[in-house]
């Protein structure tokens, strides 16, 4: 009886491109590898359009002798009356303890984190108290006007020094990173900061440095 010869088994790179599959068998689906991701380069995260919303099914006629009633007929509880006396909520703070060369580094893993989580990248400003973001620094090279106008857009993450967060608009996220600078920096940056989070703050640095600034409710 003549011997049927093993069909050759094919091995898959890691990352390259797949071998061509054996006559009768369906090419499998190659998985795309992600490439390196630049300091200018816009950060992943960002949503997509909204899926639209189902059509409500229509009413079904009344099948009864009388007239349909109308919901104003229904007795309903009186409206309560809005309270605009009330202050406007402090953001939750979250602090995330490194040391000043390792601040920025972070600060870029809380936005990853956040990012991942469902935030929205317009929804995040990133300030740092010692040496700028290197995103920051390349933006600026186009000039003070044009890097401003992607802080206006919102449609992305914003990284500015914290000088200039007097400057910078609110956001529901703000992470500053404690990366060095002197301590008065700290002091005006923080607060100012905390002014600007509509529902976070996250500071990355020196837990005892920080909370000296914002106090031990940190």
């Amino acid at each position: 009886m003549p011997l049927i010869p093993e069909e050759p088994q094919i091995h898959e790179s890691a990352q390259g491109p797949r071998a061509t599959p054996a006559a009768g068998r369906p090419a499998p689906t190659p998985r795309p590898v992600p490439g390196p991701r630049t300091a200018a380069s816009p950060r992943p995260g960002r949503p997509g359009p909204a899926p639209a919303r189902p059509t409500p099914p229509a009413p079904r006629p009344h099948s009864g002798a009388g007239p349909t009633p109308s919901p104003a007929a229904s007795p309903s509880s009186p409206p309560r009356p809005e309270n605009r006396s009330a202050s406007p909520a402090r953001p939750q703070i979250q602090l995330i303890p490194a040391p000043p060369a390792g601040a920025l580094d972070a600060a870029e893993e809380a936005v990853d984190l956040l990012l991942e989580t469902g935030r929205a990248p317009g929804d995040i400003l990133v300030l740092t108290t010692g040496e700028q973001h290197p995103w920051a620094t390349h933006e600026l090279s186009f000039g003070d006007a044009a890097y401003w106008a992607q802080h206006d857009a919102r449609d992305d993450v914003f990284f500015a020094d914290a000088s200039a967060v007097e400057r910078a608009a609110q956001r529901p996220v703000v992470v500053v990173a404690v990366n060095g600078g002197d301590a008065e920096v700290a002091a005006r940056a923080l607060p100012a900061a905390m002014a600007r989070a509509g529902a976070l703050l996250i500071v990355c640095g020196d837990p005892e440095r920080i909370n000296s600034v914002l106090g031990a409710g940190v």
